[in-house]
């Protein structure tokens, strides 16, 4: 219903300082169009890509591209979008704002912004897995989403209640806890210790305290210069 997945998009005014650490993290630069009159960058691991916007935004946002944007709206108000802004005419780029329940942010465009690359190569901090929010009604959150087109995959009690919610292009974990306090990208890997190495090689220094449920035996936090909390965990059972 929310068309196809296209990005997240992050508040990123120095631009350049950001795209620079992804790129140190292994992710791969795509080319951009000129639809925004700000500074753009995009990276991409080949599963996910992030958009790095020198723009106001409150904050991550889920961007996703739904042609005939125009021809939707109603379709989507129907389903419980209420939308905080829309631009939508012949002689502009249709765009449109809403903000879901735990005050999740999403997009929606008519139009990719960007051409991915032939190939992306991963990067170090492994298989992404989930857009990962902290909600304070589990089922609330649940319904607002499954009406959107998601479906629900598991329901787990480690290391906090949560839902993994799942789509075609994006898997989303709701999780009820006050230890994660803003929208975190979700990576796995095998090899901790290996990821570990990697950072330490490019002087990239993990954050010392995790969130106090977390093992640092086999978790591990960074933090980019924009801000974006980025998570390595064992993979899922």
């Amino acid at each position: 219903m929310l068309g196809r997945f296209l990005e997240i998009s992050l508040p990123a005014p120095r631009t350049l300082e950001s795209w620079q650490f992804y790129q140190a993290l292994g992710f791969t630069s795509a080319t951009v169009g000129e639809i925004w009159p700000h500074r753009y960058a995009v990276v991409t691991d080949g599963r996910l890509a992030i958009g790095l916007h020198d723009a106001t935004l409150e904050g991550p946002t889920l961007s996703y591209v739904l042609p005939d944007l125009a021809l939707h709206t109603s379709e989507l108000e129907a389903a419980g979008v209420e939308f905080d802004s829309q631009v939508l005419g012949d002689d502009a780029f249709n765009e449109a704002r809403f903000q879901a329940p735990a005050g999740v942010r999403a997009r929606l465009v008519e139009a990719r912004t960007f051409s991915p690359p032939e190939r992306a190569r991963g990067s170090l901090l492994g298989w992404f897995e989930e857009y990962a929010v902290p909600v304070s009604d589990l089922e609330r959150s649940r319904a607002y989403w499954e009406a959107l087109g998601f479906v629900t995959a598991a329901e787990e009690e480690d290391p906090w209640p949560h839902l993994s919610l799942t789509s075609d292009t994006l898997d989303l974990g709701l999780y009820l806890t006050r230890e994660i306090d803003s929208p975190t990208l979700v990576f796995s890997s095998e090899n901790l210790s290996d990821v570990r190495a990697q950072l330490e090689a490019l002087g990239l220094e993990p954050e010392r305290k995790l969130p106090k449920s977390l093992d640092p035996a086999t978790h591990l936090l960074l933090v980019t210069p924009e801000g974006t909390s980025l998570l390595v965990t064992p993979p899922p059972a």
